[in-house]
């Protein structure tokens, strides 16, 4: 059986959310999946060694409308490249009139959807609750990424992961400053967990970070840090899959280190953590002083009330 996935939600954190749909699907019908997806989902580095996963077809959309895939002429050429595929199967993690008008032409027996238009929704427990009627099995949200022991293997040797220290991803970036901790408190944080107990930091952001990098750089932390910023995501998998603890923003290093089964000390203060923060059990919370989980949600600007003395006594309590 063929079977194609749709998801065209933007970003590495919500890839790797579906991760646990898209599974479940391939189990129920026993056959690898071809998933149809964004670019900036990084769906390529994160599931190489899934063997759920047969192929990625990537959608080109942006927001220029410039897109191969974008307007009319892009919907006859996404139209035509599906179709060839002769797919039986096609599961639409959304609700777009756009998807079911293509996947009507393409001609796919079976057509599964989210109910047309819908805006409005819980990301996880509407994709457990689709899955779960489709597949007619419990679904759990707790998501896995798969890689290959030589290359864990492989990571610890050429970072010199050292039993005689604790090793901590940092996740400093986000999608935006309203959901950015200020790096100077990472820095802090890091400089005080050292002096408790000796620590390598390991430092997730990419190119758009070079300002957050540089400020640790100058730091008297420095030496004890290595940084993501010269590596692809892929690179990046085994050496968090190394380390001890992930802290940090709500942002895709989260997601990818929870999916890794790394325990996750999760700062949340501009995103909902109904959503985002409570799928897994790898994921503990630091939200805004004077805030609860329902109340912490896009547009909460909290990130002047997330608590130093919490994060530092949270994150010593995971590393032991």
């Amino acid at each position: 059986m063929k079977v194609l996935v749709v998801q065209q939600r933007m970003g590495i954190g919500d890839m790797v959310i579906f991760l646990p749909y898209i599974h479940a699907i391939s189990k129920k019908f026993q056959s690898q999946v071809s998933l149809l997806v964004k670019k900036n989902s990084k769906a390529e580095q994160l599931c190489k060694n899934d063997q759920h996963i047969k192929e990625i077809i990537y959608l080109d959309r942006n927001k220029n409308n410039s897109g191969r895939h974008d307007g009319w002429i892009g919907f006859f050429n996404l139209l035509q490249e599906i179709k060839e595929n002769k797919f039986d199967k096609i599961f639409i993690f959304n609700g777009s009139l756009r998807f079911l008008l293509l996947a009507k032409l393409c001609r796919i027996k079976s057509i599964l959807q989210y109910p047309l238009f819908i805006k409005k929704n819980n990301i996880v427990l509407t994709a457990k609750n689709f899955t779960e009627k489709f597949t007619e099995n419990t679904v759990s949200t707790q998501p896995r990424i798969y890689l290959k022991e030589d290359a864990v293997k492989e990571a610890k040797k050429k970072y010199s992961f050292d039993d005689n220290f604790k090793h901590i991803c940092i996740g400093f970036s986000a999608s935006g400053p309203t959901k950015r901790w200020d790096v100077e408190n990472y820095i802090k944080l890091a400089t005080e967990i050292d002096k408790k107990v000796p620590c390598k930091f390991y430092l997730a952001g990419g190119k758009n970070d070079q300002e957050l990098f540089t400020k640790f750089s100058n730091s008297s932390i420095a030496n004890n840090c290595i940084s993501f910023k010269d590596l692809t995501i892929q690179e990046t998998l085994p050496i968090i899959k190394n380390c001890n603890i992930y802290v940090g923003n709500d942002t895709g290093w989260l997601h990818i280190s929870s999916a890794l089964n790394k325990k996750c000390l999760a700062l949340f203060m501009d995103s909902p953590v109904q959503a985002y923060g409570t799928y897994s059990k790898n994921i503990y919370l630091v939200i805004p002083e004077g805030e609860t989980d329902e109340t912490t949600i896009h547009s909460t600007r909290g990130k002047e009330k997330i608590s130093f003395d919490k994060v530092l006594n949270k994150s010593l309590e995971l590393l032991n």
